[in-house]
C-alpha cells in the first residue's frame, strides 16, 4: 500500500494517475465540531495505482493533487460527491472537473434513490464491506494499518463500480441523462459560505419585509460567527433562535431574555451587541433591498386528482425504465404539468419527455389509461 506523505512522492503518483483515463477518489474528514470539514486522508485508485494521501503530514503540500483534480482528461469518480467536492473547491480555487457520481448513477441504473455505497458495492459487486472502522478518528496518528487498508477498499471498490455502471447506461442510451445532475453538483453556488446569502438556507416563517430583513442579518452574523471560530452553526445559536431575533428584533441586551431559543445570558456577550449593531444598520439604512415574496400562482383548483394519477404514472413509468422517480419529475414538476401542457419544466425537455412527459400529456388529456388488474397497474392507449 502507498501511503502518501511527502510531495516528491505526490507528484510522481499524481502523474501516474494523470495517464489514466478514470481515477476512483474519496476522502476522510472530520467535521463534527468545526464550521469548515477538517481534511484527514484522501484516497484515490485507478487501474495499477493506488494510494492515500495523509494531508495531514508534515510539509506536505496537495498542489499536485488539485491540479490532478483540475485536469479535465481525466475522468473524477466519486459516491455522493457533494462533501467531497465542497473540500477540493475549498483547498483549491476550482471544482473538480469532469465528474462521475456513482449515486447519481445509481438512480438512472436503477439501483434506487440515493442509495448507500455499501448498498451499491453488493449489488453491483456482490461484495459485502468491512464497517470495522467506518467511526474512527481519522484525525488521530498514526493510523492503523486496518484504517489504511479500510480507506483504500472504498476506492478500489469504487474504481470497479465505475465501468460496470459505465457500460450498462451506454448500453441503454442513459449516459446523457446524468448530464443534468452532474452539472447541478458542478454549480459553485451551491457551495457557496457567503455570510450575505445564509438565510437563503432557512425555510420563511414570514414573508414581511422587516421579518425577513432581520432573518438576513442575524443568518449573516452566525455564519461569521461560525466560520471565525471554526464551529458549527448550531453552536453559535440554533435556527430556532435566528427565527426569534427576526421577530422580535432586539435592541438591547434584556431583549435576548425573553427569547426560549437563545442560551441563557448571551444578551451580555460581545456577539450579542454586534448582532444588535448589526440590526440597527440594517433597518436605519436607507438604501436597503427590500424583500418582495414571490408566490407561486396557486394551481386552479380541481386539479388534484389529475395531479394524482400522474404521480401513478410516474410511478409506473420509473418502475418500467428501472430508474429512480426523483430522476424524472419532481412533484413540483408534476404539478406544473396537471396544470399547464408547456410548464416550464425538466420532465418536459430532453429524455425525461420520452421517457414520461409526453404519456403525462397524454394521460392529461384522455389519450392514455391507467388501469389496475391484480393488484398491478397498467397502461393502455385510450
Amino acid at each position: 500500500m502507498r501511503v502518501i506523505t511527502n510531495t516528491a512522492d505526490l507528484e510522481a503518483i499524481c502523474q501516474e494517475w494523470a495517464e489514466q483515463p478514470f481515477v476512483a477518489v474519496d476522502t476522510e474528514f472530520m467535521r463534527e465540531t468545526t464550521y469548515w470539514p477538517k481534511l484527514c486522508l484522501i484516497q484515490a485508485a485507478a487501474t495499477g495505482v493506488e494510494g492515500v494521501i495523509d494531508p495531514l503530514a508534515e510539509g506536505l503540500d496537495l498542489a499536485p493533487f488539485m491540479t490532478l483534480m483540475a485536469n479535465r482528461n481525466v475522468l473524477k469518480v466519486f459516491h455522493a460527491a457533494r462533501q467531497d467536492l465542497e473540500i477540493f473547491l475549498k483547498l483549491g480555487t476550482t471544482l473538480p472537473h469532469p465528474v462521475f457520481d456513482t449515486q447519481i448513477a445509481a438512480m438512472a441504473c436503477g439501483y434506487g434513490d440515493t442509495v448507500a455505497y455499501d448498498a451499491l458495492v453488493q449489488q453491483v459487486l456482490k461484495r459485502r464491506l468491512d464497517k470495522s472502522s467506518r467511526f474512527t478518528d481519522w484525525s488521530r496518528r498514526p493510523l492503523s494499518e486496518n484504517q489504511l487498508a479500510y480507506a483504500l477498499a472504498d476506492v478500489t471498490h469504487l474504481h470497479d463500480l465505475y465501468p460496470k455502471m459505465h457500460d450498462k447506461l451506454e448500453r441503454e442510451n442513459r449516459l446523457s441523462w446524468l448530464d443534468e445532475e452532474h452539472a447541478n453538483l458542478l454549480n459553485p453556488d451551491i457551495y457557496d459560505t457567503t455570510p450575505e446569502n445564509a438565510w437563503e438556507r432557512l425555510k420563511l416563517r414570514k414573508t414581511t419585509a422587516d421579518y425577513v430583513l432581520g432573518l438576513q442579518v442575524a443568518a449573516a452574523w452566525r455564519e461569521r460567527q461560525a466560520q471565525l471560530r471554526d464551529v458549527p452553526r448550531g453552536r453559535v445559536v440554533k435556527d430556532e433562535a435566528l427565527y426569534e431575533i427576526a421577530e422580535l428584533r432586539p435592541k438591547n441586551a434584556s431583549d435576548f431574555d425573553r427569547m426560549r431559543a437563545v442560551p441563557r445570558g448571551f444578551g451580555n456577550s460581545r456577539g450579542a451587541q454586534e448582532l444588535i449593531q448589526a440590526l440597527e444598520r440594517a433597518f436605519n439604512d436607507p438604501d436597503r433591498a427590500v424583500y418582495k415574496h414571490e408566490r407561486l400562482p396557486p394551481l386552479p383548483s380541481g386539479l388534484g386528482p389529475t395531479v394524482e394519477l400522474l404521480k401513478v404514472l410516474l410511478r409506473f413509468e420509473a418502475e418500467r425504465h428501472q430508474v429512480a422517480p426523483r430522476l424524472i419529475a419532481s412533484a413540483a414538476d408534476v404539478e406544473a404539468i396537471a396544470a399547464s401542457d408547456d410548464a416550464n419544466v425538466a420532465a418536459l425537455r430532453g429524455w425525461r419527455r420520452q421517457v414520461f412527459g409526453e404519456r403525462a400529456l397524454a394521460l392529461k388529456h384522455g389519450k392514455l389509461a391507467l388501469k389496475l388488474k391484480d393488484g398491478k397497474v397498467s397502461v393502455d392507449d385510450a
